[in-house]
């Protein structure tokens, strides 16, 4: 604590701690309704800190996204996927044979229980990816071992790293109907992006190839998704952390947070709505002034960030990466196509510019998705494999910090206390 400031009630002074994190300061409130009975009022927590953490920063005005202290822009153009998830994991970049044995063994733990296929077989056709991913992710702690207590902490983390994938591959494949594998296929231990499509894509039988820019392409989103401060997924697994919680069941409650189409859904949701405005005509111009239209309900899914009052980092770098890969594909979809048009005449109307509406990361990553090959509905299946290493991070530091449950408190605007005539 770095100093203290002064708040009046009604003529008495309070003095209330200053805590410093390494940009900001806050004001220390914990103690406030035990000395003053009075409570904050802060509706989406908006302004408020409820915890400390190392992992990442968020700079809304400047558009700048730090992971433990590098620039987003850095370690996308210097390292990969999984040198960067050791660096949200472990604090620190990996040496040429850590990153060996961490890439090593995620691959190890790759395999699951032959029994998980028969339940995925049981699951309707018509449920989305996100709810079977949820349920396996539950699922997963019942078959690694029946006595959990002999399983390393930090095994599980690489269980995770190592399962989700291979069941966001089956999911897909069980959606196109494509067979399960019935022997797993050759991983290379020192790419997990290849590996990744490898599993979505290979088809029995027939040497597999995939274009490198694409996997160059995945490789640097799924960086960009790994972690992004307090987003309301990442504060869902800090909130059962707090409660000890199990991993699995953290990063359960986080795939369900991430589910709903105002947060990792909403890249599904930008292309669902290109959907209907290309059904429409394709009139670009008036569905802007729909969404500038207050009394009507339409709103520009991928535009707009809570915390940026800026450009989003991430959503500079994904545009390079989703102009680059069609370029460079030869690729013509009239929903990539309108896409771009939405974009470009949404930045050269000054209602957008003046209120610095820019389009975010879930506009450009459903673009890409949609160019790699990806279905619509496993889009947000996506964003939780870039998400998974920042999750694990921030359960493993609220774990070793012995945060308190989190326990929010509430303005009441009930009934007074009544009785029964």
């Amino acid at each position: 604590m770095c100093s203290i400031i002064n708040l009046d009630i009604d003529g008495c002074i309070h003095k209330l701690p200053l805590v410093c994190g390494t940009f900001d300061k806050a004001i220390d409130i914990s103690k406030l309704r035990e000395n003053t009975r009075f409570i904050t009022f802060d509706p989406g927590l908006k302004n408020t800190a409820f915890t400390k953490s190392s992992i990442s920063f968020i700079n809304g005005e400047n558009g700048e996204l730090l992971y433990r202290g590098y620039p987003i822009d850095e370690l996308v153009k210097k390292c990969s996927f999984i040198e960067t998830s050791y660096l949200i994991l472990n604090g620190e970049l990996p040496n040429k044979k850590q990153l060996k044995f961490f890439s090593k063994k995620i691959t190890k733990y790759i395999v699951l229980n032959k029994e998980i296929y028969g339940i995925l077989n049981r699951f309707p056709e018509s449920y989305h990816p996100m709810g079977i991913l949820s349920s396996f992710t539950n699922i997963l702690f019942a078959f690694i071992n029946d006595d959990t207590s002999s399983e390393k902490e930090e095994d599980l983390y690489f269980h995770l790293l190592a399962k989700i994938p291979m069941l966001a591959a089956l999911i897909y494949r069980k959606k196109k109907g494509l067979p399960f594998f019935k022997d797993y296929p050759t991983l290379k231990y020192n790419n997990y992006t290849y590996n990744l499509l490898k599993m979505f894509f290979s088809v029995p039988d027939r040497p597999y190839s995939i274009n490198s820019l694409i996997i160059d392409s995945l490789d640097k989103l799924l960086t960009l998704h790994i972690d992004h401060e307090q987003n309301c997924s990442t504060t869902t697994v800090r909130l059962l952390a707090s409660v000890r919680s199990n991993l699995f069941s953290s990063i359960t409650a986080g795939i369900n947070a991430l589910w709903g189409k105002l947060h990792g859904g909403a890249n599904q949701a930008v292309i669902e709505m290109l959907e209907i405005i290309l059904k429409d005509g394709g009139n670009v111009k008036k569905w802007i002034n729909k969404a500038k239209n207050k009394k009507d309900p339409f709103r520009l899914m991928g535009f707009g960030h809570r915390i940026y009052k800026n450009f989003d980092p991430r959503s500079k770098i994904a545009k390079c990466l989703a102009e680059y890969l069609i370029l460079k594909l030869n690729i013509s979809d009239p929903i990539l196509e309108l896409a771009k048009e939405l974009e470009k005449h949404a930045l050269k109307d000054s209602y957008f510019f003046d209120k610095k509406i820019y389009p975010n990361i879930d506009f450009y990553s459903g673009i890409i998705y949609q160019a790699i090959g990806i279905p619509k509905d496993m889009f947000t299946v996506m964003f939780v494999l870039g998400r998974l290493p920042g999750w694990i991070a921030h359960w493993k530091e609220i774990k070793n910090n012995i945060d308190p449950i989190g326990r929010p408190r509430q303005i009441y605007i009930g009934s007074k206390k009544r009785y029964i005539s």
